[in-house]
């Protein structure tokens, strides 16, 4: 019988995870889910294509856990990276405050109108 991997199996070490397709998207979106970052940590660069926010993220994974030792729940901090980003923009939204601290609710694949993603 097959095992899936599970959070144990990184022994408390950085994960590196990737999404290829919008099911792993939904994967990692659940892993960030109410992650809190303030809007100093979002980063675009334009050149690279790339989009990054440096989260800090509830362990989702820990959470049983933790209930079940009766220890406090953990926050740790996780970096968001997008690659190929285009474009980037907000509404209603004032960047300018520095400690001004955003949720990240929900992470959603939106395709391209030319159909690509």
């Amino acid at each position: 019988m097959t095992e899936d991997a599970s959070f144990e199996d990184g022994r408390e070490a950085p994960l590196r995870l990737k999404a290829l397709d919008a099911e792993d998207l939904q994967v990692l979106a659940a892993l960030v889910q109410d992650a809190v970052f303030p809007a100093a940590e979002m980063r675009w660069d334009r050149k690279a294509r790339r989009f990054a926010i440096l989260l800090n993220r509830f362990r989702w994974e820990d959470a049983d856990k933790a209930r079940q030792r009766k220890r406090a729940f953990e926050r740790v901090q996780a970096v968001f990276s997008v690659e190929d980003v285009i474009k980037v923009q907000t509404q209603g939204v004032d960047k300018s405050d520095p400690d001004m601290v955003f949720s990240l609710l929900s992470i959603v694949l939106k395709m391209a109108r030319d159909g690509s993603s």
